[in-house]
């Protein structure tokens, strides 16, 4: 729970922070309106990310709309205005199916029942009229960029060259020019036990659309339909259904996963829908950057037998790395805590034992006021006795005898009824932990503060400073000194009458035995009363004994479920490091211990010492762990969020904060210091080697390779103008910056273009598989497979 809430803390700080406005960076805007069809189940993964990556890059992002065209069509949040920002399309279901026929099928019940193309018709329109009413946005309604983005092992794309063909036969009433690009997602991973059958329906996909990009492919059927039912064919050709066909897989040019998998792909899309639809401020062309040109792209990858070659990408991005950074600092925060409450003001042993009302003098006192006053004493001299003995008879007797022959057992009775039953009582009623606990708690809230730390400390059994040490040695003491005072009164029981000095009255035996009766009392039960108080304090010591060991109990539960707290914290930390790159991952935990210890003495300092025990900081740290250790997260948590992460150290451009983390040790441990350069250089190479192309190609087979490769960023900044520079001489690709004014981070996006369908390794591995399929009798295309090509 405690890794789960520190996770979630963490993740708030890193979207606020990669929320670009948020920091105040400048955004993006795209020229014309942009619209992203996901068809098919399969797609429904991609829709979140990609929108969420267009609203964090484009300034004009309220506006891009979306459609899903699925048998069970997702629709997902909100534009401007209240509109639904992803629009449903409803398709035949592929699912329950034999899978023997299914693209087949799918593609019958779609041409033969006309309510799947009146429902699309009716989606298109709706989502034309809800993009005009975002024209304030963009800069022309000319042109819309429409972006189709499919999973190759989806069935649902058999239906592809009739939805684009509505989609811009709808959207050309609207606009100018309907400009095309195809994004095909290949999950090489998730095939699983269908591998083969997976392949074979992708290849399939992959074969159809090769015809599709040929220059001179045709097509018509009547798609638009009219509120009458009334059906108007639409036309194609001859040329390539789509201006730019991008394949993107989960895994790299060389077999590997990327970290990110799938997700970096959905960056890709919004990045490129971005790289050629983008706004270009007067700045960029006054600066010289390069920037996109799509028929300077398109004719890059167009082979020398003037073939149109398909293109694929990569991305990478350096950024502050949030999430980390704010574990980190929760976790430092919280040792920061744990420290100033261990180190809290030094008390010497009295100080302790006075506060706790266990000095020698208060325990004394505080017995003493259990018991009646002592001149009650005085009373006794009024029991009647028995008979009327003379001192004649009394003075040959031990003080006991005589004490029974006057009194019998009512001297006793009396002092026991007045005296100890009225002091048991009164101990009865002492509760020394509830009388504690109110000193402690404001104690807690004081400068220095008393915490369970120390708490902890001074109820140890053994120590210099244990005030359960120190009341036992007096608990010790007093036991000796009951033993010695009952001996010293069975003592003088045992003495004779006639041997006491109290006063005789000759010829007055009545005085002389008055007297002696008050001697009694004044000597014998005064000693009865002293005893009395010794057994009461030790009885009261019994009780405090009891209670320091609760109090240790309780202050070294805290203690142990603060350890607990700062291990978790700690594991928490430590995963959340590593994930990115070294160049951006190291010395995090090193650089940002100093980091939040200066800020937190830099509070300290301007607030005062003890702020972290006020109200509006953590308050009660015991009264958070009396609710759990949750408790005691989130409201770190939350100071780490208001007090911590917004000061200046955390506001650095990210070039600075990662030159500062790369040197942080240097001073202390005589580490080489990092230079500016070689910093730039790892991340320089960082970006590259993380911008791999997400496709896999036999690159022996490939036409031509066409490269170009854009980083985003502000090209002010030291690193971007340093990997402007880099390999200038030797470079033989398009190099592009898109200037954007932010702090945050810098991103690249690698293009590449000029192969074909069947140089990609998925194409080659799964010919075998299909070939094998459709001889024994799977009916993989929608129309008959004689009318397509031969396989390459």
């Amino acid at each position: 729970m405690i890794r789960t809430l520190a996770n979630q803390y963490a993740e708030a700080y890193a979207r606020q922070e990669q929320a670009l406005s948020s920091k105040g960076d400048g955004r993006s805007s795209i020229h014309y309106p942009a619209l992203f069809l996901f068809l098919g189940d399969k797609s429904a993964p991609a829709i979140g990310p990609v929108l969420d990556s267009c609203e964090r890059k484009w300034d004009n992002a309220g506006g891009v709309m979306a459609l899903h065209a699925a048998a069970e069509p997702t629709v997902k949040g909100q534009a401007e205005g209240g509109r639904e920002r992803v629009i449903a399309m409803k398709l035949p279901a592929a699912a329950g199916r034999d899978p023997r026929t299914v693209r087949q099928d799918v593609y019958r019940e779609f041409r033969e029942d006309g309510g799947y193309l009146a429902g699309m018709n009716r989606s298109l329109r709706q989502l034309s009229n809800s993009i005009a009413d975002y024209g304030r946005l963009y800069s022309s309604f000319d042109v819309i960029h429409l972006s189709i983005i499919t999973r190759v092992d989806d069935p649902l794309n058999v239906l592809l060259p009739e939805i684009a063909l509505l989609a811009r036969a709808v959207l050309s009433q609207s606009f100018k020019s309907v400009q095309t690009d195809l994004y095909l997602l290949i999950n090489e991973r998730e095939q699983g036990d269908s591998f083969g059958y997976s392949s074979s329906v992708g290849l399939a996909f992959l074969r159809e659309l090769d015809v599709m990009q040929l220059p001179e492919y045709t097509f018509r059927a009547p798609l638009l339909v009219t509120e009458d039912g009334l059906s108007i064919p639409v036309a194609h050709g001859p040329s390539p259904l789509f201006d730019l066909v991008y394949t993107l897989s989960d895994k790299n040019e060389r077999g590997m996963s990327p970290v990110h998998g799938m997700d970096d792909n959905y960056e890709i899309i919004a990045h490129i829908s971005l790289l050629k639809n983008r706004v270009r401020p007067a700045a960029d062309a006054a600066s010289g950057h390069g920037g996109y040109n799509n028929m300077t792209f398109k004719s890059g990858i167009r082979g020398s037998s003037g073939r149109q070659g398909y293109a694929s990408a990569g991305f990478s991005a350096v950024r502050r790395p949030d999430k980390p950074i704010a574990l980190a600092v929760l976790y430092h925060a919280f040792r920061g805590l744990a420290s100033r409450m261990r180190e809290a003001g030094e008390w010497s042993l009295r100080e302790r034992q006075a506060l706790l009302g266990l000095t020698p003098e208060s325990l004394r006192e505080r017995a003493a006021g259990l018991l009646p006053d002592e001149a009650g004493l005085e009373d006794m001299t009024g029991l009647m006795s028995h008979g009327r003995p003379s001192f004649g008879e009394l003075k040959p007797l031990s003080l006991r005898e005589a004490e029974t022959l006057l009194f019998g057992d009512g001297g006793e009775a009396y002092f026991r009824g007045n005296f100890a039953e009225v002091s048991a009582a009164r101990l009865a009623g002492a509760d020394p932990g509830r009388e504690w606990a109110a000193v402690l708690a404001a104690r807690e809230q004081s400068t220095p503060p008393l915490t369970f730390y120390q708490l902890a400390e001074w109820t140890l059994e053994q120590g210099g400073g244990s005030v359960l040490q120190a009341l036992r040695q007096h608990m010790a003491g007093l036991r000796a000194a009951l033993a010695s005072a009952r001996g010293e009164l069975e003592q003088l029981y045992a003495e004779s009458v006639e041997r006491q000095p109290f006063q005789r009255v000759p010829l007055l035996d009545k005085r002389t035995v008055r007297n002696f009766i008050h001697y009694l009392f004044t000597n014998v039960y005064g000693r009865k009363y002293e005893i009395l108080r010794m057994e009461r304090e030790l009885e009261l010591c019994r009780l405090y004994d009891a209670a320091l060991e609760r109090l240790h109990e309780e202050s070294t539960a805290k203690v142990r479920a603060m350890e607990a707290i700062e291990a978790e914290l700690r594991t928490a930390a430590l995963e959340g490091i590593g994930r990115g790159s070294a160049a951006v991952d190291q010395n995090i935990m090193e650089y940002y211990r100093v980091v939040t210890e200066e800020v937190m003495n830099d509070i300290e300092a301007r607030r005062g010492p003890g702020i972290f025990q006020s109200e509006r900081f953590m308050g009660s740290m015991s009264e958070l762990l009396r609710q759990d250790g949750p408790a005691v997260v989130s409201r770190l948590a939350e100071v780490c969020r208001r007090e911590l992460l917004t000061a200046e150290p955390f506001t650095l451009p990210f070039e600075e904060e990662l030159l500062r983390r790369a040197n942080v040790a240097a001073a202390y441990e005589n580490r080489e210091i990092v230079s500016k350069e070689e910093l730039f250089k790892q991340l320089y190479r960082s970006l590259e080697d993380e911008a791999m192309i997400n496709v896999r190609l036999f690159e022996y087979t490939q036409e031509h390779r066409h490269e170009e490769k854009y980083f985003f960023g502000d090209s002010t900044s030291a690193f971007l103008r340093y990997a402007a520079a880099e390999d200038e001489t030797t470079r033989v690709y398009r190099l592009g910056l898109v200037h954007e004014e932010r702090r945050s981070g810098a991103e690249k996006l690698n293009l590449m273009g000029g192969f074909h369908l069947e140089d990609l390794l998925y194409y080659r591995n799964g010919k075998v598989y299909y070939e094998t399929y459709v001889q024994n009798g799977y009916r993989l295309h929608g129309t008959d497979e004689e009318s397509l090509p031969p396989l390459r």
